[in-house]
């Protein structure tokens, strides 16, 4: 019986965010895609829903920002995320977050995932071990007093990472698979033509918090990418399934 319930519980989920996507979330959408993106909606959601229950198992896929907290685009984007019911990673830099303590805390507030991205975004393995450690330690040290959440998870700049520094710092590598490159296209028609047409289950895509071209382009990604049946989720729950 449980069980049962549970699966009318999901059912009902499903066709009140369906409803929600036709009609109360027309306005966002309108206002993030480009007409053609916004064309292909109604197809894309009718095809969707013509295939059998079985086949419409959410495929999952992970945005997640480095660089942040920035003073301006990262609100930006979270508010943009929490009006689609969107979670995500932000890989914070230490030397950023002094002045934007309230975006670190609002990050998590809202139910985001905040990683480590060192202090001042530095190749750690051409650091040594003492220093290595410090960009890293000092980074979550700063998050933890911010957010009263321990930092499990650490991106390293230019993903490259010391395995030995995994028995100093307890913490766990995410890296990515798919890069959009935004920080040197900063054009956003081009990141999502490249993520929509590349998105694949659990992939894990690689953006910055930082250009207001990524930030427009993110959201556009997840309305395209909803339609398709994808879930956005944080990054761990990808890596540790």
């Amino acid at each position: 019986m449980v069980l049962a319930a549970a699966g009318v519980r999901e059912w009902k989920m499903e066709q009140e965010r369906a409803a929600a996507l036709s009609g109360a979330q027309t306005a966002v959408l309108a206002e993030t895609l480009t007409e053609t993106e916004a064309e292909s909606l109604p197809q894309i959601r009718t095809e969707a829903e013509s295939q059998p229950q079985q086949l419409q198992e959410k495929k999952k896929i992970a945005l997640t920002f480095d660089d942040g907290p920035h003073p301006y685009y990262t609100d930006q984007l979270l508010d943009g995320l929490a009006e689609r019911g969107v979670k995500a990673t932000f890989f914070l830099l230490g030397c950023n977050i002094e002045g934007n303590e309230e975006v670190v805390r609002r990050i998590a507030e809202e139910g985001h995932l905040i990683g480590n991205h060192t202090w001042y975004h530095v190749d750690i393995t051409t650091l040594s071990q003492e220093e290595a450690c410090a960009e890293i330690q000092n980074t979550s040290r700063k998050i933890t007093e911010i957010t009263g959440q321990p930092v499990e998870y650490v991106r390293p700049p230019f993903g490259n990472w010391d395995k030995e520094l995994e028995c100093e710092v307890m913490m766990i590598p995410i890296f990515w698979s798919v890069d959009t490159l935004d920080w040197s296209t900063r054009n956003a028609d081009r990141l999502v033509d490249q993520v929509v047409s590349e998105a694949e289950e659990n992939d894990i895509i690689l953006m910055h918090d930082s250009y207001d071209s990524t930030v427009k382009a993110a959201l556009r990604i997840v309305d395209l990418l909803q339609a398709e049946g994808y879930e956005f989720v944080t990054a761990d729950e990808l890596i540790l399934e």
